[in-house]
């Protein structure tokens, strides 16, 4: 077999899941995140789970099983997003208890897409399951961010791409991943706590600034 596409580790009694590739119904290569290939590891254990995800999307059938395994999950089931969570894969982080997001994630939502061939009746009802198929996915967004389905319907229309701090605000997100971490001593200043990110930058550019070619 293949890559695959999770990998379970032991923290602490606490098993932590890393999702990192695209959502597919059926795998090909060895590394898509398949719904078959993750429900036998699922259920092969107890205790809460952390989920690390970064996914650009994929197939979004399978995106809600995997959803609907981790919300129907008796323990307690974090997601932590540290790169991306797009499309599909913004439904899936629907399915944690708790949503983070790395201070540098972010989080795309749209309306369901799909390629069909035929005449107009097929296009019409082409048409129709994609309608469906997008009042399932706001399921999902209702039930976490608690915004009206007209609303959550507007920013799949707009393609929203959300920041750490918009999906915090939009319900989407409940935190940011380390927020609290003080920043480290900065060598030979005298000011060793730096307080924001713009004295960082300040930092970082002028160091760049003074090198010579």
């Amino acid at each position: 077999m293949g890559k695959k596409f999770w990998n379970f580790t032991e923290n602490n009694g606490s098993r932590v899941l890393y999702l990192d590739g695209i959502i597919a119904a059926e795998t090909w290569w060895g590394d898509e995140v398949t719904p078959a290939l993750f429900k036998s590891e699922l259920q092969s254990g107890s205790g809460n789970i952390t989920v690390w995800l970064n996914s650009p999307g994929g197939d979004c059938v399978a995106a809600s099983q995997i959803y609907s395994m981790l919300a129907d999950y008796p323990g307690k089931v974090t997601v932590k997003i540290d790169g991306l969570a797009a499309s599909a894969a913004s439904v899936i982080a629907m399915s944690g208890d708790s949503v983070m997001m790395s201070p540098t994630a972010l989080m795309m939502v749209h309306n369901p897409l799909t390629v069909a061939v035929g005449d107009s009746g097929e296009m019409t009802k082409t048409a129709a399951m994609l309608d469906e198929v997008k009042e399932s996915i706001i399921n999902a967004y209702q039930l976490k961010t608690g915004q009206s389905r007209e609303k959550l319907a507007e920013f799949m229309d707009s393609e929203t791409w959300m920041s750490a701090h918009k999906a915090i605000e939009l319900g989407f997100a409940d935190g940011i991943i380390a927020e609290n971490r003080t920043c480290s001593p900065v060598a030979n200043r005298s000011d060793t706590s730096v307080k924001s990110l713009t004295e960082r930058l300040n930092l970082i550019m002028g160091g760049i600034s003074n090198v010579k070619n």
